[in-house]
């Protein structure tokens, strides 16, 4: 079941999908990476000193982008009544749904990472760093998204609201996994990876209390 249920999220989110949206997050973030030199100039230093960080708040902000589409659509054809009367929790919904978000958006994010690198000037250090800061911290930006796209699913406006509350509570990613570019261990990136995997664990359990307070309500 597991699987039959990973393979149709994927199936929606993924370009060609009834939702699919994966190609906008990706264009976001390289455009992103495009826009910046031209906003700071062609000083290659400065591009070398914050290209890291650009590309981090680009990943942040690339991940708000599916968010609408994750979890409102299936709460109103009542997907999620559907699979609790064959005996499939909110929760175990929710976690195969974060599943599919993180396989919708990271692995493009950080295959684009290679050429925003390039545009930006990084070396191939702290490309190596900003990879594996990635790797380890968009886990948890997908469990904060799927958790605040069911928690908003029924509000008006949810989409905005999604973003609001996203960007604060993945501060400490981005602050460890971007903070990590300067320090000469990877202590940065064990912090960020440590802090996705606690909401990993935390956001199926959050969401599926909002889905089913949702469906009750």
């Amino acid at each position: 079941m597991i699987g039959k249920l990973l393979i149709r999220d994927l199936a929606i989110l993924l370009p060609g999908g009834r939702r699919g949206g994966s190609l906008l997050p990706l264009l976001f973030f390289l455009s992103v990476a495009m826009l910046y030199p031209f906003a700071v100039g062609p000083d290659a230093q400065l591009l070398g000193r914050t290209g890291g960080g650009v590309i981090w708040v680009a990943a942040l902000l690339a991940a708000i982008l599916p968010l609408d589409r994750l979890v409102a659509p299936d709460l109103e054809l009542g997907v999620f009544d559907q699979l609790a009367l064959r005996g499939i929790s909110e929760e175990f919904a929710i976690a195969v749904k974060m599943v599919a978000h993180w396989l919708s958006f990271a692995p493009l994010l950080l295959l684009a990472t290679l050429p925003a690198a390039a545009l930006l000037g990084l070396d191939g250090a702290t490309l190596e760093i900003v990879l594996l800061g990635l790797l380890a911290g968009t886990p948890g930006l997908a469990a904060i998204g799927t958790s605040i796209a069911a928690l908003t699913a029924t509000l008006r406006g949810g989409a905005a609201l999604s973003g609001l509350m996203l960007i604060p509570l993945a501060v400490p990613i981005l602050i460890f996994g971007a903070g990590s570019l300067s320090r000469p261990d990877l202590s940065g990136i064990a912090l960020t990876a440590a802090i996705s995997l606690l909401l990993v664990a935390i956001a199926p359990f959050a969401g599926g209390a909002a889905i089913r307070a949702a469906r009750e309500g």
